[in-house]
């Protein structure tokens, strides 16, 4: 017998909710499910959807998200392309490709763009609950815009689409908001932080004394519980900002607050990416760990000059699709079951072809029918057939006889409501009452 395998650790398959699995994670009916919200909310908002590949050179993460990034550092999966020796990377984030695709393809000659992708991603790191080698992202951006409504528009987007899940802004997720100025305001910072940590060098991690020269504003990111006061003490980027760039803050604070939309100013939040600029936000919960950040971005003005086109400002977010799920899971909120409406059950002998046209008929007027298909067995007992049309969670079934067939019939169980009750529906009228069995 040929050796079993596995997917690789940290990458996962997505199933079906019929399917049963060791580790819970959520199903491809809730893939599904939020995939249509978000192509409702964010085709709401005017956004285009767009893909990318899922390799890309090595060097367009290296020059976007800046060398001494975690990601480019630790997390990236890179290979040599055997057939001509390119460096190559499967990607980790999603900007930096859609930023390549728009200065290849010169999508900003004709005016900014609002666009929108989702697809797997990928990052070498330990895999745990919300946090995988192989993840999903749902990526939105804003190129073109400078203005801080176009800042303000992501945050309500993703409010929006909280809103469509069930989430409560406020209650299951909250909003962190901060600015990061223009680099020149962040160079001031910057100094300033080197001169405080150095002060205290004794009390830096390895990572945190590595970063001190090359990047000390990730030293603000760190978790390390011994390096937590040293971090409060630290000069906050927001006392170095200039009239400018504290104006765009208080515009995207103005529209939050003209839309009651309630939010924390975060001195400490300064996102993953070298390339961003002025807003950044995030969207956290308290319900899953310490993976607390289920949305995050901002603005990165410099990104598209940065990587080669023609200078021009951007913002977006991005969204960890099984982390998002995982705390819808948590919460317990209602989501589709991806059950049927009707399982149809045949007595066995029964003629297959006008079984199948009144399903065929069924289908056409938007009935979601699953038909019990012969094993190697055949069909099936009754019995066997209705305990498949039980664990469907079909809202009815419908049972196809001779007796039925021979009167042109079909009966109409009710298996959910109802107490079992049964009829017989005419098969020359399926369009008439098929309504009826819709969930």
């Amino acid at each position: 017998m040929a050796e079993k395998l596995s997917a690789v650790k940290g990458m996962n398959d997505i199933l079906p909710p019929s399917v049963p699995r060791t580790e819970k994670l959520p199903d491809s009916v809730l893939w599904q499910w939020f995939e249509t919200a978000v192509c409702d909310v964010l085709g709401r908002y005017g956004y285009q959807y767009l893909l990318t590949p899922i390799v890309e050179p090595t060097a367009l993460f290296v020059r976007g998200l800046g060398e001494v990034t975690d990601i480019v550092e630790k997390e990236m999966y890179s290979f040599t392309d055997s057939m001509n020796g390119d460096r190559l990377t499967l990607r980790p984030e999603a900007t930096a490709g859609i930023v390549r695709a728009m200065i290849e393809h010169n999508a900003l000659y004709n005016g900014p763009l609002r666009v929108w992708t989702v697809g797997p991603m990928f990052r070498h790191e330990r895999p745990q609950k919300g946090r995988y080698r192989q993840f999903h992202q749902l990526d939105v951006e804003a190129l073109g815009y400078a203005g801080p409504d176009v800042d303000a528009e992501m945050i309500l987007m993703a409010r929006a689409l909280w809103r469509e899940l069930g989430l409560v802004e406020g209650q299951h997720v909250r909003l962190e908001i901060n600015s990061l100025g223009q680099p020149d305001e962040r160079r001031a910072h910057r100094d300033a932080l080197v001169k405080h940590f150095e002060q205290h060098a004794d009390v830096l991690d390895e990572d945190s004394r590595r970063r001190l020269q090359s990047n000390p504003l990730r030293i603000l990111d760190s978790k390390n519980p011994a390096m937590q006061a040293v971090v409060e003490a630290a000069p906050k980027l927001i006392d170095f900002l200039g009239a400018e760039s504290l104006a765009h803050f208080d515009a995207v604070r103005g529209v939050l607050d003209a839309v009651g939309l309630e939010y924390r100013v975060n001195p400490r939040l300064v996102r993953g990416m070298d390339y961003y600029n002025l807003t950044v936000f995030e969207w956290v919960t308290d319900q899953l760990g310490s993976q607390g950040t289920v949305c995050g971005g901002g603005r990165y003005d410099g990104l598209i000059g940065q990587l080669g086109g023609k200078p021009a400002p951007a913002v977006g977010f991005g969204l960890g699709i099984e982390r998002l799920l995982l705390l819808i899971q948590a919460l317990g909120l209602p989501v589709p079951s991806g059950a049927p409406d009707v399982y149809a059950v045949v007595m066995p002998g029964t003629p297959l072809p006008p079984v199948v046209a009144a399903l065929e008929a069924l289908r056409a007027a938007g009935v979601s029918v699953v038909q019990h298909g012969a094993g190697p067995d055949g069909l099936g007992s009754l019995k066997s057939q209705f305990k498949k049309a039980d664990a469907s969670g079909a809202r009815h079934a419908l049972v196809f006889g001779g007796d039925e067939l021979a009167a042109g019939e079909v009966t109409v169980k009710a298996l959910r409501d109802g107490g079992g009750q049964q009829e017989r529906r005419s098969l020359a009228s399926v369009a008439a009452w098929a309504a009826t069995l819709k969930s």
